[in-house]
């Protein structure tokens, strides 16, 4: 368990455009994963790693983020929110909010994550390291991966302090996480307006010759929901028992409240929320998920797809997400 005080801002604010008809009903990080939204599972590994001060900047369709989480209180956290006229980026973002993160001025060190992610990060272990790091701008998290320019490649390099960065956006074998840890005083140097971390941060700070240090993720589950594809990965991914050190709560099975029919066929593994209605003859799974209080109609095929609470939802739908509005999105 961490020290109390420290705080984290997730990042929030962005219009998923990528995601195409799905960010128009639900930000982003609000998309639901297994019938939960995917803040839910940041704010679990937060508040299960004793970090439950949380800033949340919300710009497009911040209202539902508000409206679901509230004050935190029910998620063992107290949610703060920074509300952004015009977006403002991954640093202008965090120096709007530098009067939540910092209220008592003491610079203490937080953490900035993104939003729109699942991720087994030890945040534990991560602080600590960043203390041990000394003299730091901040500790950006990094794993390696194969096609690491593809996502703005972090070339990380070792020396006598630990792993450190060396460059962003050019060369090198891993990806930033969307995740670090840095101070007050550091994004207080950041241009005022729209400004990224990176780009206006750390990169002229590294090339100027000060040091931002690295830590390597390497085991355990990362997803980031950029694409109906991706999105439609990680729910497959959690049903088929991906493990969590923190979960937000079931992500496989079905609720006691679900109805239904005795002629429908259930294809493990699935997740029918509460309050969910399986019609006559339909047939549900594998790799299915029947949010709260959605309709699936008689004879029915849903199969490697994902219907959202409230949704209804007809025909052979496979490979496909189902929005309240009831349009199917393929996702391939």
């Amino acid at each position: 368990m961490l020290q109390p005080g420290v705080r984290a801002m997730l990042l929030c604010a962005g219009y998923g455009t990528r995601l195409g008809a799905l960010s128009d009903e639900r930000p982003k990080p609000m998309l639901p994963v297994c019938d939960l939204p995917i803040l839910r599972y940041g704010i679990a590994n937060l508040v299960g790693h004793g970090i439950c001060d949380l800033v949340i900047n919300v710009h497009h369709r911040g209202d539902v983020i508000e409206r679901e989480l509230g004050d935190g209180a029910r998620f063992g956290a107290r949610i703060q929110y920074s509300h952004e006229e015009t977006i403002l980026g991954t640093g202008g973002g965090l120096k709007h909010a530098l009067a939540l993160l910092d209220p008592d001025g003491k610079d203490e060190p937080f953490l900035s994550l993104n939003g729109k992610l699942i991720f087994d990060v030890d945040l534990g272990a991560l602080v600590r390291a960043h203390a041990a790091a000394g003299d730091v701008l901040g500790m950006m998290v990094v794993r390696r991966v194969p096609d690491a320019v593809a996502w703005g490649a972090v070339d990380v390099r070792e020396d006598a302090r630990g792993l450190r960065v060396d460059n962003v956006l050019g060369d090198g074998q891993h990806m930033f996480c969307g995740v670090h840890v840095t101070r007050p005083s550091v994004v207080a140097r950041l241009p005022d307006g729209e400004a990224c971390m990176i780009r206006q941060g750390y990169l002229p700070w590294l090339r100027a010759g000060e040091r931002v240090a690295a830590w390597e993720h390497g085991a355990g589950y990362f997803a980031e929901h950029s694409t109906p594809a991706r999105y439609l990965e990680s729910n497959q991914a959690l049903l088929a028992g991906t493990a969590l050190r923190f979960p937000p709560g079931g992500v496989v099975g079905i609720d006691p409240t679900a109805r239904i029919a005795a002629d429908a066929t259930i294809i493990e593994p699935v997740r029918i929320g509460p309050g969910a209605i399986i019609g006559p003859g339909a047939t549900i799974g594998p790799d299915a998920v029947i949010g709260a209080g959605a309709v699936i109609l008689p004879n029915a095929h849903v199969a490697r797809a994902v219907v959202w609470a409230g949704a209804r939802a007809a025909g052979e739908l496979v490979q496909a997400i189902v929005p309240a509005s009831g349009i199917p999105v393929p996702a391939n």
